[in-house]
């Protein structure tokens, strides 16, 4: 089966940047997950084993339960060490921008550095519109998710036969929670040609699944409980639901980053239910608000999240942020999904 996504021309360029490269920085998006720390995890593992110096930077903070992940103890953080970040970014020859197309995705100060960053840029990701100017741009928003994109190229490069068990776990990790453990956006063959190469590289599936979606702390738990329980609402007849997290409820359950992962999701095992979004308050900014969506089917959740929440992602998945309280954009959410209403 062909996994080649990189045409004679692309190919080319990306062999001669590669080859051209020797000090690499290679960046994920804020609120970093599995897809954008495992392409990122990867990429920087190959292109160490073609004798560049290769650092990995994300912006902020990422969920605990990736921390597992090979590697990720020598990923460096902008919040925590932005003035080493931005001497690398000046300094390096070629930055990779992984899983993002948009500079603000990396936060608006870092986003404006990587405009001003001399070295050559190459975008690899998988979703619409890019807006980074690049030497090479590999847009591919028909692909599950950035690892596979990165597998692919790896693989056109001849890398396959040296890709190391780390690398292929970072890689199905990254492919893994990208699509909801294969659970949408994943109906290419060529996805599952991919992860039988990947299991011929020794890697436990089954642990890298327990390892993301079961090492949840007793509170994660108990959240999960109260969210369905208190929080979830229903918006009948519309086969659509939401639910809040404020952040009083946050330190009532001594929220950590990705305790939230996944909840989105379960509101969808209902008979019929076509939409599921969640609103969590940041609990550091005052009036910032972050929205997850999922949908099953046809229903459009990029361009609801495109259009009313300041976000994108995919058919099924998206994600946005309202700049308001947790009340106004509660409201902001139940006008969308009545704005839906033909479609649910």
């Amino acid at each position: 089966m062909n996994i080649n996504i990189l045409n004679e021309t692309d190919l080319s360029r990306l062999q001669n940047i590669v080859a051209g490269a020797e000090r690499v920085l290679i960046l994920g998006h804020v609120n970093a997950d599995g897809d954008a720390l495992g392409s990122c995890l990867t990429w920087a593992e190959f292109l160490r084993r073609q004798g560049k110096i290769a650092n990995v930077v994300v912006p902020d903070m990422f969920p605990d339960f990736l921390r597992w992940m090979p590697g990720v103890e020598r990923v460096m953080r902008y919040d925590k060490v932005p003035q080493t970040v931005e001497k690398l970014m000046e300094e390096s020859d070629t930055v990779f921008c992984l899983d993002f197309c948009v500079p603000s995705r990396i936060t608006e100060e870092l986003g404006q550095k990587l405009i001003e960053a001399p070295g050559r840029k190459v975008v690899i990701d998988h979703h619409l519109h890019p807006q980074v100017e690049a030497e090479l741009l590999v847009s591919r928003p028909e692909m599950s998710s950035t690892s596979e994109m990165v597998f692919s190229i790896i693989h056109q490069l001849g890398g396959y036969e040296a890709m190391t068990k780390n690398m292929a776990v970072t890689t199905y990790c990254g492919m893994m929670t990208d699509t909801g453990g294969f659970t949408y956006n994943s109906t290419r063959p060529e996805i599952f040609h991919i992860i039988s190469l990947l299991l011929a590289k020794g890697i436990d599936k089954d642990k890298i699944y327990r390892n993301v979606f079961h090492t949840f702390s007793a509170t994660r738990l108990r959240l999960t409980g109260y969210v369905l329980y208190e929080k979830l609402r229903i918006m009948s007849p519309l086969r659509a639901s939401y639910y809040v997290i404020t952040s009083e409820e946050q330190k009532q359950f001594n929220f950590i980053k990705g305790d939230a992962e996944g909840l989105v999701n379960m509101p969808l095992q209902i008979k019929g239910h076509r939409l599921s979004i969640s609103l969590r308050e940041d609990s550091e900014k005052a009036n910032l608000v972050w929205l997850s969506l999922r949908s099953v089917d046809d229903f459009p959740c990029n361009e609801m999240a495109a259009r009313y929440f300041n976000g994108g992602g995919h058919l099924n998945a998206s994600g946005g942020k309202l700049y308001c309280s947790i009340r106004e954009a509660e409201k902001i959410v139940q006008d969308a999904i009545r704005a839906y209403s033909h479609l649910l």
